[in-house]
């Protein structure tokens, strides 16, 4: 968002390319993935080269460049390159190389090189030049909707929350009137801010139907099955001047996405994330580092896996749902406690949980959701074999207040369970599905930094 006031970027094409040839000229050689044995080097083939095609050879091996700078981002981005040295590494290219790619993120305002001395005691050698996101670069707006109301975000790089507004409101069956208010509540953080925008993501408490970014079946919302959420918040995105893509995604899905780049799922190749929020529970799988949605969005509703034959009438119209027997609701009504307006679900029932865990009652409706969710967990195991599950929202607190129960349950249920254990963890990050949202706009920019920034500018 250029509108909100925000000073011209460094990261302007003209700069950019002005870096790129200072950085060749200093290190030697243009900005590269790596050596090129074809490059045309008249040095190395014997015959002499005509300017022409000197100039040809220099350009192709800038746009070659270039197309280092995405994965060289998603490194800073994810945290697995926190120096140039690494950085080199994990591009395959030399350090010269990986000098200039850094100083081009550095002008496009995305990353800092630090290159004073500060190596770790006992190293031998010169230091590597430190990179880490530039905390006063551009931010993506964030957006999530659940039953007790909503959230918006500012999120830098690195899944970093530079600025947070909750909204607690009536969420009615027009998904345009919660929709415009969040994004009303994120343009004004834009304003206060100062900070420039690169797009808007969005988190709705439904699966979202590909391609056409429908909310299938919000069954804890008032809105109509099928609203095009993607849409509407797209318009409410344009009209609040905010430029950039707008792009709408599960609240589960884009929690899973982020606590992998960033959280508890860092490293897993087969990644199962289970979580209830506000109302009822949903599930996602990370495979190889991409979100599993199936053929069309529609994958890992967990929630509706039947878990208690007899159990409570599920709004999906079967009986027994993990969505009903082991969310906030579920836990309050089991405790025996009556819900009050004052506070989120949520809430209400974590306070319960961390304060009045000794009471037997209280102590009993835990040890019933754990068993509910172990034996829900206990059939994703056998079904996906996953390398690694994280729990958010209340199962996050389930997992804290008795962490042997549930993975005993989870152990007993599954073949692969009792073969060897599945590593079930807490996820890390708080608002985890407001920086999956980020994720998901900000997901242009990781795939080629240049080509997003400067048509933004």
């Amino acid at each position: 968002m250029n509108g909100n006031g925000a000073p011209p970027r460094a990261g302007d094409a003209s700069t950019v390319s002005a870096a790129s040839a200072a950085s060749a000229a200093t290190s030697g050689s243009a900005v590269s993935p790596g050596p090129v044995a074809s490059s045309g080097s008249a040095a190395t083939s014997g015959s002499a080269a005509t300017p022409g095609s000197a100039a040809s050879s220099a350009r192709a091996r800038l746009e070659r460049g270039r197309g280092a700078l995405g994965p060289a981002l998603e490194l800073v981005h994810t945290g697995r390159a926190p120096t140039r040295a690494v950085l080199t590494a994990e591009l395959g290219v030399t350090r010269a190389t990986a000098g200039a790619v850094a100083a081009e993120l550095e002008a496009l305002g995305l990353i800092r090189v630090d290159s004073r001395p500060g190596g770790a005691g006992g190293t031998q050698g010169r230091p590597s030049h430190r990179l880490s996101i530039d905390e006063n670069g551009p931010v993506a707006l964030a957006a999530q909707v659940h039953s007790d109301g909503f959230r918006a975000a500012l999120v830098g790089l690195g899944g970093r929350i530079v600025a947070t507004a909750p909204g607690k409101v009536t969420v009615s069956a027009d998904p345009a009137q919660v929709l415009g208010a969040v994004v009303g509540a994120g343009a004004a953080l834009l304003a206060e801010t100062g900070r420039r925008c690169v797009g808007a993501g969005l988190a709705v408490p439904s699966a979202v139907a590909e391609p056409d970014g429908t909310a299938l079946n919000p069954l804890h919302l008032a809105w109509p099955a099928g609203a095009p959420v993607r849409d509407i918040f797209t318009e409410c995105v344009k009209a609040a001047g905010i430029d950039g893509p707008a792009l709408t995604g599960n609240d589960v899905n884009l929690a899973a996405l982020a606590e992998h780049r960033h959280g508890a799922g860092r490293s897993a190749q087969h990644l199962l994330c289970v979580a209830t929020g506000h109302r009822g529970v949903g599930g996602a799988l990370v495979l190889d580092g991409r979100l599993h949605s199936g053929s069309s969005g529609l994958a890992l509703e967990v929630g509706h896996l039947t878990v208690n034959p007899e159990g409570r009438p599920c709004h999906c119209g079967s009986r027994g749902c993990l969505d009903v027997e082991a969310d906030p609701l579920a836990f309050l009504t089991a405790a025996g406690r009556t819900p009050g307006p004052e506070v989120s679900l949520l809430q209400q029932a974590r306070d319960l949980l961390r304060e009045e865990y000794a009471e037997p009652a209280v102590r009993a409706a835990a040890e019933e959701l754990i068993d509910r969710l172990g034996l829900g967990l206990a059939g994703l195991v056998n079904i996906l074999n996953p390398d690694r599950i994280i729990l958010g929202g209340l199962h996050r607190e389930l997992l804290s207040a008795d962490p042997e129960r549930l993975r005993a349950v989870v152990a007993d249920r599954s073949l692969w369970g009792r073969s060897g254990g599945v590593p079930i963890l807490p996820c890390t990050l708080d608002h985890n599905s407001l920086v999956g949202a980020a994720e998901l706009a900000w997901q242009p920019v990781l795939d080629d930094p240049l080509g997003a920034l400067g048509a933004a500018a």
